[in-house]
């Protein structure tokens, strides 16, 4: 199918959509600078490569890019009813997305959680000093005077998930709960090969959702999107929005 007639069928199928949900990976941050993992110069990709890491920014000085914002667009349309991200940047939350409608699977690199009341903080409302106390991740072992929860004293760890550790429960449960209430899944820059996250758009899908697959590499071969792009997003989806706007004759 040409490129304007799958814009137009999924702005359709979103401007008719009653829950849908978007799942963004890596390849979504790209535009504001942050390298991804398994694209053609991602991180992974160089190192097998035996190449060193593509160049990045720092990422605390990192801004979304349209991307962002175009969900932004797109909730406020009445249209996103949910964000599942794999990304740790913040850069969803930053660019106006409610934490009541976004999951970040994997955590958020400018806030900590406290084990004991699971309440959520941010690292200078804590009072973590990263120089003195390094990144808090669970793994880490704990020092000695290291700040505890300011709410109830419990251990506070940074909310971002390392390799070997679980999800937190409480966000995976919501957001499997969200995919299957979903009637259209939106996968946006994922490789969709990390699990258990990658489980998702097949739940969706199996419950009635209509699949679509933004992403310029390659998915694992068991997907079966019934909408799929290959194109680079910033080509793609300001078109898709911009459709949808047509479609609900907003200007």
């Amino acid at each position: 199918m040409e490129l304007e007639k799958r814009i137009e069928l999924a702005a359709k199928w979103i401007s008719n959509s009653q829950s849908l949900v978007v799942f963004t990976g890596a390849g979504f941050s790209t535009d504001s600078g942050i390298p991804d993992y398994r694209g053609p110069d991602g991180v992974w990709t160089r190192r097998d490569k035996g190449l060193p890491p593509p160049k990045s920014p720092p990422w605390d000085q990192v801004k979304p890019n349209q991307g962002h914002y175009l969900m932004v667009e797109l909730l406020n349309l009445g249209k996103l009813d949910f964000l599942i991200s794999q990304n740790v940047d913040g850069l969803h939350a930053k660019s106006g997305i409610p934490f009541d409608r976004l999951a970040e699977l994997h955590g958020n690199m400018y806030f900590m959680n406290c084990l004991e009341c699971n309440q959520k903080m941010t690292f200078e409302e804590v009072g973590w000093d990263k120089k003195k106390w390094g990144k808090g991740y669970l793994t880490n072992s704990v020092k000695n005077g290291q700040p505890n929860c300011p709410k109830c004293g419990g251990r506070v760890v940074s909310s971002i998930v390392n390799f070997g550790d679980s999800l937190p429960v409480d966000v995976l449960e919501e957001s499997f709960r969200r995919s299957e209430k979903s009637d259209v899944f939106f996968v946006i820059g994922s490789s969709l090969v990390v699990t258990p996250a990658a489980l998702l758009p097949g739940n969706a899908q199996r419950n009635g959702a209509k699949l679509i697959i933004l992403n310029s590499g390659e998915i694992p071969p068991d997907f079966k999107p019934d909408l799929r792009f290959y194109e680079n997003i910033s080509e793609v989806l300001p078109a898709i929005v911009a459709k949808v706007k047509d479609l609900l004759s907003i200007s």
